[in-house]
């Protein structure tokens, strides 16, 4: 947590009671208004919009406005019957998409992660349903082609100086064509209905105490972890989150936790391919923020040669930031083959792509590096499939919800950029 900006907005005490001694002037003030009460606070918060730190809200805004306005058009787009569905839809892209931002948090770019997808679905669906390799093989030997094109890319961009943009262009290309070509003469491979991947998007636990206990952990997770963060961080005398606001934040945790798992018991209960999403999000997540690789994955993106004169082996962190995003675009091909249990030529398609970074950058992550979160794919995938959900519902042709996408990430890139500028101007970029 930083010691100004997001940390004040959130009500963070100073350990003491104090400023910290000998820190810029601003920063104090920032701590005498958080401490002040919910005004203070408040003032806070407008001063973290002003220099640009949004953080999470134009993605909770965006989700927040397409459901209130595909609501009041179709009764049916809040019904637990679409949502659930919505929960489900996500996960496909939303894999693809926490890949990816490793590599944007680099300031690199992958645009190879469409047809990566494609092609490792279909190396698994010929490996196990035309070979006869067992599942559990082919979804290994996906997996494995799928870290090994990242592999691949990232050595021509981080050792051979190639742009990560020229590589993964090619990539596009190049793995598209080989995935038809895998394919064969047949160009679809259907997938058995008895299979692990299938199951993957079509097993729901239909037992309302899996859903209601999910979130029963996932709030008392959140308040423990808040509380020790706090704990160890008052004690080493910085900035702290008081009990009164981790106690608001694990109400608003526990709304949101036992809301869905209510809506998704109202239908089939609690979707595998949710739970797994939700776990890669947290365990990324973790990763990212609580682990020395991924906090040089960041520091990177903050600055290349100053990470490189820090003693960081920078080109082997890129590399391995492709081949984790190689590897997630194959665990989401596998999950979108589970969705329409086939692999045919129009996998990995391009709006695939688009889609894929459109959910990382709405949710927050820049496209200039150094800053978002895998929790940021989670409100950018909303956003994307909800777009796509209300649309259908509709009737409205699929050729306007590429235009409307389209749309939605040109505001999201731009606001990434107009904050980029309010940083640098008020010191923080």
């Amino acid at each position: 947590m930083k010691r100004t900006g997001a940390s004040e907005s959130t009500g963070v005490a100073r350990a003491g009671g104090g400023p910290a001694r000998g820190g810029p002037e601003p920063a104090d003030q920032r701590r005498t208004d958080a401490d002040e009460g919910f005004g203070g606070r408040a003032r806070a918060f407008a001063r973290r919009m002003r220099s640009g730190e949004l953080g999470p809200i134009p993605g909770v805004v965006a989700v927040a406005v397409l459901w209130i306005i595909f609501q009041s058009l179709d009764q049916q787009f809040l019904s637990p019957r679409n949502l659930s569905n919505l929960s489900v839809d996500i996960v496909g892209t939303g894999m693809i998409a926490l890949g990816l931002v490793f590599v944007l948090l680099l300031g690199d770019v992958d645009l190879s992660v469409g047809s990566v997808s494609g092609l490792t679905a279909a190396v698994f669906a010929v490996l196990n349903v035309n070979q006869g390799m067992p599942e559990w093989a082919a979804v290994l030997a996906a997996l494995v082609v799928g870290a090994a094109i990242g592999a691949t890319q990232g050595f021509f961009a981080a050792r051979l100086g190639v742009p990560a943009f020229v590589v993964t262009l090619a990539g596009l290309l190049a793995w598209n064509g080989l995935m038809l070509y895998v394919l064969g003469a047949s160009g679809t491979v259907n997938l058995p209905e008895e299979g692990f991947i299938h199951a993957l998007t079509s097993y729901y636990f239909e037992e309302a105490a899996v859903a209601y206990g999910l979130a029963a952990l996932s709030v008392a997770v959140f308040f423990l972890a808040s509380y020790r963060d706090s704990r160890r961080r008052r004690s080493v005398g910085v900035m702290y989150r008081p009990l009164g606001v981790i106690a608001v934040r694990t109400a608003a945790v526990a709304v949101v936790a036992f809301a869905a798992a209510w809506i998704l018991n109202r239908f089939q209960g609690l979707p595998l391919a949710l739970l797994i999403f939700l776990v890669f999000v947290v365990g990324l997540d973790f990763l990212l923020r609580r682990t020395f690789y991924g906090r040089k994955i960041v520091s990177i993106g903050g600055g290349a040669e100053a990470a490189r004169r820090a003693g960081m082996n920078v080109v082997w962190l890129r590399i391995s930031a492709f081949m984790v995003s190689g590897t997630l675009a194959a665990v989401g091909g596998l999950f979108l083959a589970s969705r329409v249990a086939a692999v045919g030529q129009t996998s990995g398609s391009s709006i695939l792509l688009i889609n894929a970074i459109a959910a990382a950058v709405i949710g927050g992550v820049s496209l200039f590096g150094g800053r978002g979160s895998t929790w940021s794919v989670l409100l950018g995938i909303l956003v994307i499939q909800s777009i796509a959900s209300g649309m259908v519902l509709l009737g409205i042709p699929t050729p306007m919800q590429s235009v409307i996408t389209g749309g939605v990430l040109l505001a999201a890139v731009v606001l990434d950029s107009l904050a980029r500028h309010s940083q640098k101007a008020h010191g923080r970029a």
